[in-house]
């Protein structure tokens, strides 16, 4: 993995591994940090972390007995999630993700889950042998559903930060995106700047992954800059050249 080769390894952070926009965790599960804070504004998200970490097997039997049709996927969305128990939410958000039209995540103005049907076909690549895995690397990490700011003004020295903002590659604004939560409007993008500047004065290693569009890139001059060769660019899914991505941090050569 291209990032690997910028980033601490977990034995490397002596406080915390921190990332205030979980989404998949893919850099959490890579780093294998010991002490971790990992936090999103989905709290939806946030319910299937902590029901995993909880009762991966419970939330495996849920996900399993779910029937694989297109109207049950819809029986399913249309559950209000915060009235079952979280190991059912848990089972449901899983479910939604590996069933839903290219794994994207959207909401509408009422902040009900909204994205059709797309199939079965990734629904088994994962496993109860996975999930138990999963709860493994989460039992030291703390789970929290929150805005990122707050999260990044808790870090302290010896804290590495992983950031991975919701963003279109190439793009001033987010007008569409494969995980769409909340739309992170370019004054977003300031306020998390400012955040994470404020940060390396207090001795706080960050990293972000983000848009190469120049009025982002103004945000963070002075610190290191490295261009993503291949990534995901604006089409979900489909790999490109020069994907309109860059990685940024703060500490290093």
């Amino acid at each position: 993995m291209f990032l690997a080769d910028f980033l601490p390894e977990g034995s490397e952070i002596d406080g915390n591994y921190v990332e205030p926009f979980l989404g998949s965790g893919a850099i959490f599960f890579l780093v294998k940090p010991g002490r971790a804070l990992l936090a999103d504004l989905n709290e939806e998200l946030i319910t299937l972390y902590r029901g995993i970490k909880l009762s991966p097997k419970k939330v495996w039997e849920i996900f399993s007995s779910f029937p694989p049709t297109r109207e049950a996927y819809y029986q399913i969305r249309n559950i209000e999630a915060d009235k079952t128990d979280i190991e059912f939410m848990a089972a449901r958000t899983l479910y939604l993700n590996r069933t839903c039209f290219k794994g994207m995540w959207r909401h509408n103005s009422s902040g009900q889950f909204n994205v059709g049907y797309g199939g079965q076909s990734r629904r088994w690549v994962i496993s109860e042998d996975s999930l138990v895995q999963v709860s493994n690397r989460l039992c030291t990490a703390d789970l929290r559903c929150s805005d990122f700011q707050v999260i990044i003004d808790m870090c302290k020295t010896g804290d590495f930060i992983f950031a991975d903002p919701p963003y279109c590659p190439g793009e001033r604004e987010l007008m569409h995106s494969h995980y769409v939560y909340n739309k992170f409007s370019f004054s977003e993008h300031r306020r998390l700047a400012d955040t994470l500047l404020k940060t390396t004065k207090k001795g706080v290693r960050w990293a972000l992954t983000i848009s190469s569009h120049p009025n982002i890139l103004q945000l963070y001059r002075g610190n290191r800059i490295i261009p993503f060769k291949r990534g995901a660019g604006k089409s979900p899914g489909i790999l490109t050249n020069n994907p309109g991505e860059v990685l940024i941090y703060n500490y290093g050569e």
